[in-house]
C-alpha cells in the first residue's frame, strides 16, 4: 500500500478529496452517520474527520454506494456500452453485471469481444458473464454457436466473472453432456442461472449442478424455496417483466443478503422517465420496505454475491462510487461519483462515449424477403394460439377455431388474431417459422423487428401479406431494427446498426423513435395492457419462457421442449 495513502487515512496529510458533512449510508450496520469521506487514487481512504486538497460540501446530502445492476443484457437497451453508460450512471448505477447473449448469438466471439472493448471506454464498470446458451436451444438457428470449447476460451478475457445464464435448464437437469461441460469448464467461477417455475428435485440437482442465482421468479413462494436451497435471487424491473411487487412480500430480513436487484431488459424510454436500478429501490421503499435495505440489495448484497470486494460499500479500500440524493423515500440522484470523479449531474452525463468501430458486427441482416412464402396450408381450422399475458414474456397456449380458404388462414376482422412469422436472417436458410397470436391487437399493419431473442432471426405480426412483406423489405434495407408499416408505406423505422440489434446513436433518439411508433402502434390497436408493443414481440421468439413460442423452425411448446403442430390435436 501506498505510504502517502496510509497518512491520508490517518489524516496526517489532507486527502486529495473530502466529501464534508455527508449523511453516509453504511450498508454494513444500516445505519446513517453525519460525516466526511476521504478519497484518493480513485478509493476510499475513511470515513470520520477529514481535511482535503479539494472539498465538496455535501451538508444536505444522503451518500449511498454506487448502484450495481445484478443482471443485465445491455443490448437490450439498443445502445452500445457507451451510450447505455451515459444512460444509467445518471441515474446512481457505477457497476453492471453484463451477459452479451444478445449479440453473441448473432456474431459470436467476435460479439462479446466488441462488447468489452466499447465497455473500456467508459467510466461505467461492466463485468461480463460469458453467455451459456448461444443458441439457446436446438430448435433454432442462431447466428453463431458457442460450445464448451469456445467459453472455455473466453474464461479469462478481461472483466469475466464467470458463466452466464443457464438457460437450457432441462438439458442441466437431464445431464446433457454438452450443457454439464460448460458447466465443468467454469466449476471454479460464478454461474449464473435461469429456472423459471422449477422446483423440488429438478431444482436440487439444477443447484448441485453449480448454479448459483436466478432471475426468473415469479412470486414470493418460488423466491423463498429458491432461497432456502442457497441461490441467490435477483427482483427485476425491466421494460417488460416486472417482478419486484410479486416477490416484495417474500422478502425477510432473515435472508435479505441473498436478494439483488437487476434490470435484465430495460428500454431507454424507461431509463429516461423511471430511472435504472434506483427505480427498483424506490418501488421496494414505497411498498414499506426499509431504505437501507433496498439499498443493500441494490448494492452491498451484488457485490458480495459476485465477488466484487471493492464495490457496494462505503467503506476503507472500496471504490469511491458514490450517488448523491437528497430524500431517503425516493431516491432521485443528484450527484454520481465514480472512483472519485464526479460522472454524472442533475440527471445528465458529464463524459462522451467514444464509438468503437468493427465492421464484423455490421452487415447481419442475410434473408431475402421475396423468398419466403407467407401462407399456412393447413387441414384443420382448430390451432395453436400464442396468448400474450399481461405484463410478462410468459404466454399461454390456447387453441381456436380459425376460418380457412385453401387451406390458408383468413382473418376476422372482429377477432383479435395476428399472423406472425420468425424469418432466419443469419444464414439465408430460408427458413420460415409460422404461427398465430392473440392478445396484441393490431390492425391494418405490421411491425418487423430484428431483435428476436435470443437468436434474433426477424419476427414480424400482422393482420395482412402486404404489410409483413414491405416490413421484411424495410428491415433488410436498414439493416436491422423497428420497422412499422401500414397500407404499404413504412411509416416509421428505428435503424439498429449494430448487430441489428443496438444503435451507436443516444439513447434520447432511441426513445424518440419508439415513442413516435408506439404512439401510432396504439391507434393502430395495440392493446393499453401491454406495457412495451417491441419487446414484447421480440420475447416471442424465446423458447426457454413458457408456453409456447415460434423460431424459425416451427412453434415451441417450452414445457414439453419440442416443436409442435400449428394445428391443434396433431400432438396433444
Amino acid at each position: 500500500m501506498n505510504r502517502d495513502l496510509i497518512k491520508q487515512a490517518r489524516g496526517e496529510t489532507p486527502a486529495d478529496l473530502v466529501l464534508k458533512n455527508c449523511k453516509v449510508i453504511n450498508v454494513f450496520t444500516k445505519t446513517i452517520e453525519t460525516e466526511d469521506i476521504a478519497i484518493a487514487n480513485g478509493i476510499i481512504l475513511g470515513t470520520g474527520n477529514y481535511k482535503g486538497k479539494q472539498e465538496v460540501d455535501c451538508k444536505d446530502y444522503y451518500v449511498s454506494p454506487g448502484f450495481l445492476d445484478g443482471h443485465v443484457h445491455i443490448e437490450s437497451s439498443m445502445t452500445t456500452p457507451g451510450e447505455y453508460a451515459r444512460l444509467v450512471m445518471p441515474n446512481g448505477t457505477t457497476t453492471v453485471i453484463a451477459d452479451s447473449h444478445e449479440i453473441a448469438n448473432v456474431c459470436g466471439k467476435t460479439g462479446i469481444e466488441y462488447m468489452i472493448a466499447s465497455a473500456k471506454e467508459v467510466p461505467l464498470d461492466v463485468f461480463m458473464m460469458i453467455p451459456s446458451c448461444v443458441p439457446a436451444t436446438n430448435f433454432e438457428t442462431s447466428g453463431a454457436t458457442l460450445g464448451s470449447q469456445e467459453i472455455k476460451e473466453m474464461k479469462d478475457y478481461p472483466t469475466v466473472l464467470g458463466l452466464g445464464e443457464m438457460m437450457n435448464y432441462p438439458g442441466v437437469i437431464n445431464g446433457d453432456t454438452e450443457v454439464h461441460n460448460k458447466l465443468d469448464a467454469y466449476s471454479d467461477r460464478f454461474i449464473d442461472g435461469h429456472a423459471p417455475s422449477v422446483f423440488g428435485n429438478d431444482l436440487n440437482a439444477y443447484v448441485l449442478a453449480g448454479v448459483k442465482t436466478d432471475h426468473e421468479c415469479t412470486h414470493a413462494e418460488e423466491l423463498v424455496d429458491k432461497i432456502k436451497r442457497g441461490m441467490y435471487i435477483h427482483l427485476r424491473e425491466g421494460s417488460q417483466t416486472r417482478n419486484v411487487l410479486d416477490l416484495l412480500p417474500g422478502v425477510r430480513d432473515a435472508y435479505l443478503h441473498r436478494l439483488l436487484f437487476c434490470s435484465d431488459d430495460l428500454h431507454p424510454s424507461d431509463i429516461l422517465s423511471v430511472g435504472h436500478i434506483n427505480n427498483n429501490i424506490n418501488i421496494a421503499i414505497k411498498e414499506g420496505l426499509d431504505p437501507i435495505s433496498a439499498i443493500q440489495m441494490a448494492t452491498i448484497n451484488v457485490a458480495e454475491c459476485y465477488g466484487l470486494r471493492q464495490h457496494g460499500a462505503i467503506a476503507p479500500g472500496y471504490y469511491a462510487d458514490f450517488v448523491l440524493f437528497k430524500d431517503l423515500f425516493h431516491i432521485d440522484p443528484e450527484f454520481v461519483y465514480k472512483k472519485g470523479k464526479l460522472v454524472a449531474k442533475d440527471h445528465q452525463p458529464l463524459f462522451e462515449a467514444k464509438k468503437i468501430d468493427n465492421a464484423l458486427v455490421h452487415n447481419t441482416i442475410h434473408f431475402n424477403p421475396d423468398d419466403f412464402e407467407y401462407k399456412y396450408h393447413l387441414k384443420s381450422g382448430f390451432v395453436n394460439v400464442i396468448q400474450l399475458v399481461k405484463n410478462n414474456v410468459t404466454t399461454r397456449r390456447h387453441v381456436e377455431q380459425v376460418t380457412l380458404v385453401d387451406g390458408d388462414v383468413i382473418l376476422d376482422e372482429n377477432r383479435d388474431l395476428l399472423k406472425l412469422f420468425v424469418v432466419e436472417r443469419h444464414h439465408n436458410t430460408g427458413n420460415i417459422g409460422k404461427a398465430l397470436l392473440s392478445g396484441y391487437g393490431l390492425k391494418h399493419a405490421a411491425i418487423a423487428l430484428s431483435v428476436a431473442h435470443d437468436s434474433h432471426n426477424v419476427i414480424v405480426v400482422g393482420d395482412n401479406e402486404m404489410d409483413i412483406r414491405v416490413a421484411l423489405k424495410a428491415i433488410k434495407e436498414i439493416n436491422g431494427g423497428i420497422v412499422l408499416v401500414e397500407q404499404g408505406k413504412v411509416y416509421d423505422a428505428l435503424p439498429l446498426e449494430v448487430a441489428g440489434l443496438m444503435t451507436d446513436k443516444s439513447g434520447e433518439f432511441v426513445k424518440e423513435k419508439l415513442e413516435h411508433m408506439e404512439k401510432r402502434a396504439r391507434q393502430l390497436g395495440v392493446a393499453k395492457e401491454i406495457d412495451d408493443p417491441f419487446l414484447v414481440l421480440a420475447f416471442l421468439s424465446l423458447p426457454v419462457i413458457p408456453d409456447l413460442k415460434c423460431t424459425d423452425k416451427g412453434l415451441f411448446d417450452v414445457r414439453r421442449f419440442k416443436l409442435i403442430p400449428l394445428e391443434a390435436g396433431e400432438d396433444q
